[in-house]
């Protein structure tokens, strides 16, 4: 009798295949968003600021707007601000633009070593920083430039920093557009992402313990979303009902990959608040009257003691992830001009021109003025050092700020290199 052998475990069974996203154009491609469901501004249903999460859980999937395309506002969302304060809004993003653009070409001219543009997503930062209290805390990813500038923080101690520069209040120790600004309540932005994020709910959480009235808002990017920290914030401020807010700028890339490969073929951004029970929005994040209602919505929920809340910003990156990237490589060059969203400066300004509050005259005049106070910040700046020029911090504060006294073993580090740079380099050679 001829004994068979037995079939290989899994033989009948279909083979296994691996999903690797793959964005929709690539260089050279035509560019078509039509695949994109864009709802109709002013259709979106504005819970109570204190409802249950699992109300705002449809809202995880639409798109909270408010700015339509007869740039008119709509619908529940409406924040109803004055002419005076919308052209505030307008006139800060215009400022954050300028600044960008001024500062790019500082770079390419060798002035400072790196930069990163927010162009097309002004909105998220200054909007939503506008729809906070002074005192709430801030923690920012890199490109929240917007949120400093919406809390007034001069724009030469951001140029010092950009140059680091002998004036620079973090000493040349941050990279190039990593602020920190305490007086503005303004956390030190980290080049690991999503640091930022658990850092936040333990603010809440501290904040809620003392009982006191401030909340946290964080930033970060759809890509960083994928990070372990982004879980554990969530997780905690989930369950001990932390007053956060976590703004998720939705712009489609990471440096260079897309938001695929975070998740968002499965769904969208907004929706991970479903997981964790807590409410969630997402909102055009090229209206700016839309984010700041969703943004002053979620921080009155927290401050409320409703608990945390998730918004995706759906907005894009207009240019490169910095001065050190070439999206040309990686993405078709006209997927900026086709994003169906526009642009939020223009959004806001057509609004604010539709109901007789702006006119075209009036936004060239306000951009010749708003350059002209970003070079007399960079003409200060200048003065006080930029790259290789020599004027930067003593060598000495290499090894200040670590203790509060200086171990004795430090103490002999610092005196043998500050000897050994003198050999080299002696005082008299110095400019």
């Amino acid at each position: 009798m001829t004994m068979e052998a037995a079939p290989e475990p899994g033989a009948n069974r279909p083979a296994l295949a691996l999903h690797v996203p793959e964005p929709r154009f690539r260089p050279g491609d035509p560019v078509d968003f039509g695949f994109l469901s864009i709802p109709p501004a002013g259709a979106q249903p504005r819970p109570d600021e204190t409802c249950a999460a699992a109300e705002t859980f449809p809202l995880c999937t639409d798109l909270v707007r408010v700015l339509g395309d007869d740039d008119q506002a709509h619908g529940p969302w409406n924040p109803r601000l004055s002419p005076d304060r919308m052209r505030t809004m307008l006139r800060l993003m215009a400022l954050v633009r300028v600044f960008d653009g001024r500062m790019y070409r500082l770079q390419r001219q060798g002035k400072t070593s790196f930069y990163l543009k927010c162009s097309g997503e002004e909105a998220t930062s200054v909007a939503a920083t506008m729809a906070l209290d002074a005192g709430d805390m801030i923690f920012p990813s890199y490109r929240q430039q917007g949120c400093l500038i919406a809390r007034g923080y001069p724009l030469l101690e951001m140029v010092n920093q950009i140059f680091s520069n002998r004036a620079d209040k973090l000493k040349g120790r941050q990279l190039p557009i990593l602020y920190s600004a305490r007086e503005v309540n303004f956390f030190t932005i980290s080049g690991n992402l999503a640091t930022q994020l658990p850092q936040a709910t333990g603010f809440a959480m501290a904040s809620a313990i003392k009982g006191d009235s401030r909340i946290a808002s964080a930033w970060v990017g759809e890509g960083s979303t994928a990070e372990g920290d982004f879980h554990n914030a969530l997780t905690f401020a989930a369950v001990y009902n932390a007053p956060a807010v976590f703004a998720v700028v939705n712009n489609q890339w990471a440096i260079s990959s897309f938001s695929g490969f975070a998740g968002a073929e499965r769904t969208t951004f907004a929706a991970r608040a479903i997981g964790y029970g807590i409410a969630g929005l997402r909102v055009d994040g090229n209206d700016a009257l839309a984010v700041y209602a969703a943004h002053a919505w979620a921080a009155d929920r927290a401050r409320l003691n409703g608990g945390p809340t998730l918004i995706e910003y759906f907005t894009y990156r207009v240019e490169g992830h910095s001065t050190s990237d070439d999206p040309t490589v990686y993405r078709a060059t006209d997927e900026g001009s086709g994003w169906p969203l526009g642009d939020p400066i223009g959004r806001l300004a057509a609004h604010l021109t539709a109901i007789g509050e702006w006119s075209t005259e009036a936004h060239d005049a306000m951009l010749v003025e708003l350059d002209g106070e970003v070079r007399t910040a960079i003409r200060a700046a200048e003065a006080n050092g930029i790259l290789g020029h020599g004027l930067h911090q003593p060598d000495v504060t290499m090894f200040e700020d670590v203790y509060e006294t200086m171990p004795w073993h430090l103490r002999e580090q610092m005196v043998q290199a500050l000897h050994e740079r003198a050999v080299k380099y002696p005082p008299e050679t110095q400019p």
